[in-house]
């Protein structure tokens, strides 16, 4: 069973990792999915607690899209970090499906897996209709319905008179993985709270709603059989390097990618070179700078104190790290950075 996750010495609070299987320009998806597991092995080196995968699809620059198999690789490749989604989109699929894919996993890897739980498809509306091919309710409708009807698949507690009284997920007794449930907005919060689960916000790419947010899940929480307190994570994009310099010019990459993201081009992630070549316009530039206010970039030093900023504007128990850069050991190399200055623990 693996331990509470460490706070680093620094920051106090817990370091994880969100990945998405980032497929760089000029790399193929294999690639990509090989790179995710040599950074797992790399961040449980590093002391890192969890690494999570997000699904998406049809996304050319995102291959986590089997988001369960992606994990399945990654727990067989590491021994102490958490593996979990960030998230299983529960829209896109059925929750007994759910229930029995994640105690396989709590099962293969016993007190390691995590199942964070998202509303959005992950994908555009046609995508999403080859999910699920369910036209009678709009993607997301039943979403508290469905959270409920997964715990209760896990747990075989429906209760009588139910139209599934008496079903449980096999394997799912004694395997439900820790819960979280992920978002962007009020609603998810308000969601979280509710059903007294903890709750991760996705500040790396939706920052408006942060403080609401978290305002709101904390002010509505109730206690549960799960979770007596309120208890959230901030995700959060960071892309840390040797000078500031060096580390600006990582980011750009992560820049044109998102503004290439909001214009329907989902073409895979560009190089530093391909971004400094780019035309860009004014529009452009302007939504660069506004994705990139609320990044920490810089120099360890600098990252450190922008992370204990945002540690302590929302009091979060736990912060994910999630980074946009194209070169693979740049990368691993932005989290080691990031371990050192911040005290994480390396794992014996």
């Amino acid at each position: 069973m693996t331990p509470d996750p460490t706070p680093s010495a620094e920051l106090g609070v817990p370091l994880g990792v969100l990945d998405l299987a980032t497929v760089a320009s000029g790399s193929s998806e294999r690639d990509a999915l090989r790179r995710s597991v040599a950074l797992a092995q790399h961040v449980e080196a590093l002391g890192y607690s969890r690494i999570w995968v997000a699904e998406h699809h049809g996304m050319p620059a995102v291959a986590s899209s089997a988001t369960d198999v992606v994990m399945a690789h990654l727990a067989q490749a590491t021994a102490t970090i958490r593996v979990g989604s960030g998230g299983i989109m529960l829209p896109n699929h059925a929750p007994l499906i759910v229930a029995e894919r994640f105690a396989t996993l709590e099962a293969f890897h016993p007190g390691r897996i995590d199942l964070g739980i998202g509303r959005a498809p992950g994908t555009d509306p046609r995508t999403a209709w080859a999910l699920r091919r369910d036209e009678a309710a709009p993607q997301g409708e039943r979403f508290v319905e469905e959270i409920q009807e997964l715990v209760r698949f896990f747990d075989g507690d429906f209760p009588r008179g139910h139209h599934l009284e008496g079903m449980q997920a096999v394997p799912g007794a004694g395997l439900r993985p820790p819960l979280w449930l992920l978002g962007s907005s009020t609603f998810s919060a308000q969601v979280a709270a509710l059903l007294g689960q903890r709750f991760a916000f996705a500040y790396h790419f939706a920052p408006d709603a942060l403080d609401d947010a978290l305002a709101a899940y904390r002010q509505s929480f109730r206690p549960s059989a799960d979770l007596a307190e309120p208890y959230a994570m901030v995700a959060v994009t960071v892309v840390c390097a040797d000078t500031d310099e060096d580390a600006q010019r990582m980011a750009l990459s992560g820049a044109l990618s998102m503004v290439r993201l909001r214009n329907g081009d989902l073409r895979p992630l560009p190089s530093p070179e391909e971004a400094l070549a780019h035309p860009w316009d004014d529009r452009e530039r302007a939504v660069a700078d506004k994705v990139m206010s609320t990044w920490v970039v810089g120099t360890p030093d600098r990252v450190v104190k922008g992370l204990q900023a945002l540690a302590d504007r929302t009091a979060a128990d736990e912060l994910m790290i999630a980074g946009h850069v194209w070169d693979a050991e740049l990368h691993r190399r932005s989290y080691t950075l990031l371990a050192e200055a911040a005290g994480l623990a390396p794992a014996a």
